[in-house]
C-alpha cells in the first residue's frame, strides 16, 4: 500500500502520551492500521517514553510527578485501538479496520447511511467523548462533497478509494489534516466510491444554501 499522507509529529507525540481526545485518537488509529510506517514510529516513541520513565523512576523524583507521569502512560494504555489483525475478515473482507469497526462493526452495506447531498452519503461514529465528532462519509465515484471551509481541526482517513482536492491526491490508508477557515470541496475518483473516516471538532462551515439547510438535521 503506497501511503503519501501521514500524521504530523505533533499528532504522533500526542498520540504516544495519551494526550489526544477519543475522535482524534480514533483516526490516528485508524491511519496505523493501515500505514506500518506510521506505526514503526509510534512504538519507537513508546520505547523512549519507557527509557524516559525508567530515568525518571532511577532519579527519584518527587511522588506526585511520578503519579502524573504514571497517569499520563495509563491514558495512553487505554487510547490504543490497535489490534495484531488491522482488519476484521468475515465472508467478505470488511472495509472497515478494527480500530473503526469496534465502534460501527464490520459490515459497512448494513450502516443506516443518510444523504449529505450530491449523492454523498454519512454515518455518525458514536463517541462518549463530545468534544469532536466522528462520521463515515461515502462520495460517489467522480462526485464532489458540497464546498466547505472549517471552525477547527478536521482529520479525514481514506478507508477505500481516494479523493483529490487543492492540497493533492488521497488514497487508502492516507490522513488529511486541515485547519480552521482552510476551503475544499474533495472529489472522489473517477471509478470508486471513496469512504473515508472524517472526525472534526466543530461544525462545518458549507459554502451552499441546500447544504447549509440540512445541516442542523445532520449534526455536522
Amino acid at each position: 500500500m503506497n501511503i503519501k499522507h501521514h500524521l504530523s509529529d505533533e499528532l504522533m507525540l500526542d498520540y504516544a502520551s495519551g494526550a489526544l481526545t477519543e475522535g482524534w485518537g480514533l483516526a490516528v488509529a485508524t491511519h496505523l492500521s493501515f500505514c506500518k510506517s506510521s506505526r514503526n514510529l509510534s512504538r519507537n516513541l513508546d520505547t523512549v517514553g519507557g527509557i524516559l520513565l525508567n530515568e525518571v523512576q532511577e532519579a527519584g523524583i518527587a511522588d506526585d510527578i511520578l503519579d502524573s507521569v504514571l497517569s499520563e502512560i495509563d491514558a495512553s494504555e487505554n487510547m490504543e485501538l490497535i489490534q495484531k489483525n488491522p482488519h476484521i475478515k468475515n465472508q467478505k473482507r470488511s472495509l472497515i479496520p478494527t480500530p473503526l469497526a469496534n465502534y460501527i462493526g464490520m459490515d459497512i452495506d448494513k450502516l443506516p447511511w443518510k444523504n449529505l447531498g450530491l449523492g454523498v452519503q454519512q454515518i455518525s461514529v458514536p463517541l462518549s467523548d463530545r468534544t469532536t465528532s466522528a462520521r463515515l462519509i461515502c462520495i460517489p465515484a467522480g462526485k464532489p462533497v458540497p464546498e466547505h471551509s472549517h471552525s477547527g481541526r478536521e482529520l479525514t482517513v481514506v478507508l477505500s478509494g481516494g479523493f483529490h482536492d487543492i492540497t493533492g491526491e488521497y488514497g487508502p490508508g492516507d490522513i488529511q489534516e486541515v485547519y480552521g477557515d482552510f476551503e475544499h470541496q474533495p472529489h472522489a475518483r473517477d471509478l470508486e466510491n471513496c469512504i473515508a473516516l472524517a472526525v472534526t471538532e466543530a461544525p462545518l462551515k458549507f459554502s451552499g444554501i441546500a447544504a447549509r439547510l440540512v445541516q442542523p438535521f445532520l449534526n455536522i
